[in-house]
């Protein structure tokens, strides 16, 4: 990666009200999945199976941020955020998916909520970051049947009810987009399914989860909910014609499919067929947003696969820029096309918010140096106010993520954290990049 720009640190750029926070999910950072009444999700499940995992690891014990709550809040005390982005346990909370209420869960997320609010930390739920109870999925094909959508919304009422007054910020659904074609068509992500273009009845219903539990919300006195929708610009891998088309399709699929329903209130009119909407489901899908929450890492090429291939899309390598460890290109300007491409699509948006945006570097912090690190975010945050020069609105960022944790299907071989968590001991260490991000946060607030 290119060095550091010789310039002071970014976010002079920013506007005063601009809100800096990380984000973390449950099932990669609490553990604790067998106590206090928590049921399995399917991610336990996952785990479970022979090849799944690339290092045969699980969230079992994760960073075991249940029992160490307080030091961790300590840590983002630390660090200066203006908001902390979580994710709540849906079968900690309900360990069936429905039914009898786990008080010893909501417990925990009551004591995390108060404990950031003490230390002037907003708070910002993510109601489900994939961990969809176990027994929803035996009992209705998980998102794939119109019952679990139902049930997310009876979820987040018992949620709201409970934290609503005290929550800042909610995000109902994290990545739709990834559980439909990671999870449901793919395969390589719980709960494991390959259906391709059949998986998206799995969209439909987590988007209409998302309706529900806005209404839920809404109903509950939450003032700022919005979306934490993965986005990338799809780039075709060559200029022929059936790579642009399939390029085409991919941007349609990956993009719109998922944003369009909320932001328009219909589906893009060559795959809304696929989509099993009934009567009322999109004027549901569509309520009023406070905030759009995008998740942004890096683009993606589109190559026409192969007459005959189960799948049509094939997604090469992107090449001529660095790539992170995990092998993601590294195209910082992809930020800026990608929010004016939103912007410029719906005009009418409300304010965006970076929900996630990080990078996977095996750093330790007594050696390596955390440059690379750094490099990403600091120039990332450099398109923001790129954007925002531009006349976007853009209220916030949250790096993705506070601490080092389980990254699905590639286990603990993929770090991403401000704080190094080591995995033996599970002592949290904060990197040069951690020290860097709090003097970026702090800065802001003096220069703005």
């Amino acid at each position: 990666m290119s060095e550091l720009p010789d310039t002071d640190l970014p976010g002079t750029g920013l506007p005063a009200g601009f809100r800096f926070g990380a984000s973390t999910a449950a099932y990669q950072i609490e553990g604790a999945a067998d106590e206090d009444g928590r049921g399995p999700s399917v991610w336990d499940t996952f785990c479970a199976e022979l090849g799944r995992i690339i290092d045969h690891s699980s969230g079992a014990v994760a960073c075991d941020h249940y029992h160490r709550l307080e030091d961790d809040i300590a840590l983002m005390a630390r660090l200066g955020l203006d908001a902390y982005r979580f994710s709540i346990s849906w079968s900690r909370v309900l360990p069936t998916g429905a039914g009898e209420i786990n008080q010893q869960g909501l417990d925990f997320y009551d004591r995390l909520v108060d404990g950031l609010l003490e230390r002037g930390i907003e708070p910002m739920a993510t109601l489900f970051h994939w961990d969809t109870p176990q027994a929803l999925q035996d009992a209705h094909g998980g998102w794939l049947g119109r019952e679990t959508a139902q049930g997310f919304g009876d979820y987040a009422a018992v949620v709201a009810e409970r934290l609503a007054d005290r929550v800042a910020h909610w995000c109902p659904v994290n990545e739709p987009n990834v559980v439909t074609v990671f999870g449901h068509a793919l395969g390589i992500h719980a709960p494991g399914q390959s259906l391709v273009f059949d998986a998206l009845p799995a969209g439909h219903h987590l988007l209409l989860g998302h309706g529900l539990a806005v209404q839920a919300l809404r109903a509950a006195g939450a003032t700022s909910i919005g979306t934490a929708t993965n986005h990338m610009p799809v780039w075709p891998a060559t200029s022929a014609e059936e790579d642009v088309a399939t390029a085409g399709l991919l941007d349609t699929l990956w993009n719109h499919s998922f944003a369009d329903p909320i932001l328009l209130g219909r589906y893009p009119d060559d795959l809304a067929p696929l989509f099993p909407a009934q009567d009322g489901d999109l004027e549901t899908i569509s309520a009023p947003l406070d905030f759009y929450g995008l998740n942004y890492y890096n683009p993606t090429a589109a190559a026409a696969a192969p007459e005959g291939a189960a799948n049509p899309i094939e997604q090469p390598p992107i090449t001529g820029y660095p790539t992170t460890d995990f092998g993601w290109p590294v195209v910082t300007d992809g930020l800026h096309e990608l929010l004016t491409a939103l912007h410029r699509r719906y005009p009418e948006h409300p304010p965006f918010v970076i929900t996630e945006n990080g990078a996977s570097y095996n750093t330790s912090p007594d050696g390596d140096g955390d440059g690379d690190r750094i490099a990403y975010l600091d120039l990332h945050l450099r398109q923001i106010e790129r954007a925002v020069a531009d006349g976007i609105d853009v209220t916030g960022y949250c790096c993705w993520s506070l601490m080092d944790n389980f990254e699905w299907a590639e286990g603990y071989t993929q770090r991403f954290g401000l704080v190094h968590v080591d995995y033996d001991t599970l002592v949290r260490t904060p990197r040069e990049s951690f020290d860097w991000y709090a003097a970026v946060i702090a800065g802001h607030k003096i220069r703005r």
